[in-house]
């Protein structure tokens, strides 16, 4: 260990400083003074005998071997962090973390639930919520800093070897109308009458927003011809604009359940339609799982899942793991005889 050019320290201000942009935000967020940072940087710059940062900008720009390094350095804290998790579940689910992602509607809508329920078993274990983006929760997945994850967009298509992708259940979206539109009197609408409404949407680059209009479409209805009025960034200010007569909208209906229970919104059958997505359980079979997932994966997940839904993949997987681990202990322990 003695012979490496860097040390872990070292490899944490690096990755700090490449995501805050300056050295000061690095040091605040690491608690230690900029002139430590700064000397460490010129340390490891001494020891690797190569620049790591363009300082003639005012932002914290890494060269060449500063992207190589921190490329790799992030693998690196990325299994130690690994190795921590590992060595407390020894204590049998009487600590430890469970680490779960979510893209943005299942995130706020039904991952809570899913965690209360956990937590109620397992009091002990610190559960933390991660809920970003489809591909930025797909690429946290696949470099083991979360668990597991449901998401309801596309995984890119780069990780399509690395990360299992198992069907996870069914995410059906409701139009939903002020309780005072005409249209709430009806029984039924037909399809040609969304074209009359105003409707209320996310942002047209949002992942939510092209997956639904991707899943209309399956349905043979063109959001080119909806009469979008206004695009609101949460879901959440979507309800209120329709609850407040500002328009129509498509939404999840995990995230309508207490409104329609208050009567403040109101759903909208379709004729003949039914508007679902499929929500996706993603995990990286390769990394190590711990108890805290596999009592989450066990215990939790069949409660939400589609019926008859298996998580046979999960455990063929951590027992592909486990085989691995003991062949590397056979070959360590066959080599010290």
């Amino acid at each position: 260990m003695s012979d490496l050019p860097f040390t872990l320290d070292q490899l944490r201000i690096l990755k700090a400083i490449a995501q805050e942009g300056s050295f000061k935000r690095a040091a605040d967020s690491l608690y230690v003074s900029q002139p430590a940072v700064s000397l460490q940087v010129q340390n490891l710059e001494r020891q690797l005998d190569v620049p790591l940062f363009d300082r003639g900008g005012r932002r914290a720009q890494l060269t060449e071997a500063g992207h190589l390094l921190l490329s790799y350095g992030e693998k690196i804290l990325s299994l130690c962090q690994e190795t921590c998790r590992a060595i407390e579940d020894l204590q049998n689910l009487q600590g430890g973390t469970l680490i779960v992602g979510a893209s943005q509607t299942t995130g706020t809508y039904l991952l809570p639930r899913m965690i209360g329920m956990f937590r109620q078993k397992y009091p002990d274990v610190a559960v933390q919520l991660h809920v970003h983006s489809t591909r930025r929760t797909a690429w946290s997945v696949a470099n083991g800093q979360v668990d597991l994850a449901i998401i309801g967009g596309e995984i890119p298509g780069e990780l399509s070897e690395s990360l299992e992708v198992v069907s996870y259940a069914e995410d059906e979206l409701a139009l939903i109308l002020p309780v005072f539109h005409p249209f709430t009197k009806l029984e039924k609408i037909q399809k040609e009458d969304l074209y009359k409404l105003q409707f209320i949407a996310l942002d047209s680059q949002s992942t939510i927003r092209k997956v639904i209009d991707q899943v209309l479409a399956r349905c043979e209805i063109d959001t080119r011809r909806f009469k979008v009025e206004m695009e609101l960034n949460s879901i959440e200010a979507i309800k209120n604009a329709v609850q407040s007569g500002l328009g129509a909208a498509f939404v999840s209906t995990s995230a309508i359940a207490k409104e329609l229970q208050m009567g403040v919104l109101h759903r909208t059958p379709i004729e003949g339609v039914v508007v679902k997505r499929t929500l996706w359980l993603i995990f990286n079979p390769n990394r190590y799982r711990s108890k805290a997932a596999e009592a989450f994966s066990r215990e939790i997940l069949p409660q939400f899942a589609n019926p008859g839904w298996s998580q046979d993949v999960l455990t063929l997987a951590q027992k592909s793991i486990v085989i691995t681990t003991l062949d590397i202990a056979t070959s360590t322990s066959a080599a010290e005889d």
